[in-house]
């Protein structure tokens, strides 16, 4: 089961916190730390990014300095840590395909457990690197700065409808941030946070983002436990702090993660179509004028269905698999879910079996991942590549695939808007 628990917040004791969340950790440069920090220098990016790249552990300096500043910042009550534990509501809106939509979420702690031992699952692969940079600040701050974002089936939002019940007012904090607004709430009420507990109980957790953060958590529990040789059940260090959501609610929404395979110069359509031939119908189409158009396109041949640009002769063709399991013979030891998936399809069959063998002289493809489907058409053209336009994952595709126990291939869902960081910081102490 889903346990979650609430906890005492450190925030900023400022309302309005426009000048003070981030973008995650992950997605900024130092260019973007700077103008971060040069609106306001108790931006949270101070802290928790104060090591540049984070794909890389940094000196130790560095995580000392961002534990300083958290300090400060308590000293002086720029942040300051909330008297009563509570579960705080996260409401993001934005616009999507001309429509405004909200995500609706809550902050909480959720109990860590090892993957493959209860209901947390992730759908991605995750890498060393980032891992240990989180694991050195957050031993030098004991916060979780940053959440894991979950998703969990709610099919008649229950969970979602409760949590309204209990926020008829104006949210305690708001935020714009690149496009969004961010609203918090405070709950505090303990019969409230019962009843949610309750209900969260018997969900399953898919991990969305964070798969990072979630590893570090587990890393950093560990690290404890042999330092201390044991803690109580209800210690801070079981647990992480997450943004939990509905699958069902209308706000959140998956889209494509599209793909560029780069430096393919003497790749015409006619030699792509012919070494497709045996596994996939081929229609050529014309220029999808925007995503919605392309998803549309797509949609008409079916979830498996991939538009290719071929830069050397400007061209679009939609290809569909002639099989609906065409991986079954080449994996059969992974889940239909995952062999069935269009971006394991092209990773693993088109790109692996196809392309890199008979277009690439049996040489390793590379690739670029890009969220902009103009963004992956103009790199086509600036790397001499076949551009790969996708179709995005859906919810019931991942909670297939995470719950078979399968990962996903690299970067096969894009869930927007990222949660900003700095509404709320966990204390693990």
């Amino acid at each position: 089961m889903a346990q979650i628990a609430p906890f005492p917040a450190i925030r900023f004791t400022s309302g309005d916190v426009t000048s003070l969340i981030a973008p995650p950790y992950d997605v900024l440069d130092e260019a973007d730390k700077n103008a971060l920090l040069e609106k306001n220098d108790h931006n949270i990016v101070a802290i928790d990014l104060p090591h540049l790249p984070p794909k890389t552990a940094g000196p130790k300096s560095a995580y000392q300095k961002a534990a300083g500043d958290l300090t400060c910042w308590l000293d002086i009550r720029a942040m300051a840590r909330d008297a009563k534990p509570g579960l705080y509501v996260y409401h993001q809106t934005y616009k999507l395909n001309g429509k405004t939509l909200t995500r609706k979420k809550f902050f909480a702690r959720l109990r860590l457990e090892e993957f493959g031992t209860g209901k947390i699952f992730p759908h991605e692969q995750t890498f060393g690197g980032p891992k240990e940079d989180r694991l050195m600040l957050t031993a030098a701050t004991r916060c979780n700065l940053s959440p894991i974002f979950g998703l969990y089936p709610d099919a008649e939002n229950e969970i979602s409808k409760l949590i309204d019940e209990s926020i008829d007012r104006e949210p305690d904090q708001f935020g714009h941030l690149e496009g969004v607004d961010n609203k918090l709430w405070v709950i505090d009420d303990l019969p409230t946070i019962k009843a949610i507990q309750v209900r969260m109980a018997d969900k399953p957790i898919f991990i969305a983002d964070g798969h990072h953060r979630y590893g570090t958590a587990l890393m950093y529990r560990k690290q404890q436990l042999e330092d201390s040789g044991s803690v109580g059940e209800d210690d801070p260090i079981n647990y992480v702090l997450a943004v939990l959501g509905g699958m069902e609610d209308p706000g959140a929404t998956i889209q494509a993660y599209f793909r560029t395979m780069t430096e393919l110069p003497g790749v015409t359509s006619n030699d792509l179509k012919d070494a497709l031939a045996e596994d996939f119908d081929w229609t050529s189409c014309a220029a999808p004028k925007d995503v919605n158009q392309l998803s549309s396109n797509l949609a008409e041949h079916g979830h498996q269905a991939i538009c290719l640009y071929v830069a050397k002769d400007d061209a679009y063709t939609i290809i569909k698999p002639k099989a609906d399991d065409p991986l079954a013979a080449h994996e059969p030891d992974h889940a239909p879910a995952w062999r069935t998936l269009s971006y394991t399809i092209l990773h693993k069959l088109i790109i692996e079996r196809i392309v890199q063998p008979k277009l690439n002289s049996g040489e390793t493809v590379a690739m670029r991942y890009l969220k902009s489907m103009d963004e992956a058409v103009a790199t086509a053209r600036e790397s001499k590549g076949i551009a790969c336009l996708m179709q995005a994952t859906t919810m019931d595709q991942l909670r297939d695939i995470c719950t078979a126990g399968e990962l996903m291939p690299q970067k096969s869902t894009y869930f927007f808007p990222k949660l900003a960081t700095g509404m709320v910081v966990n204390p693990l102490y």
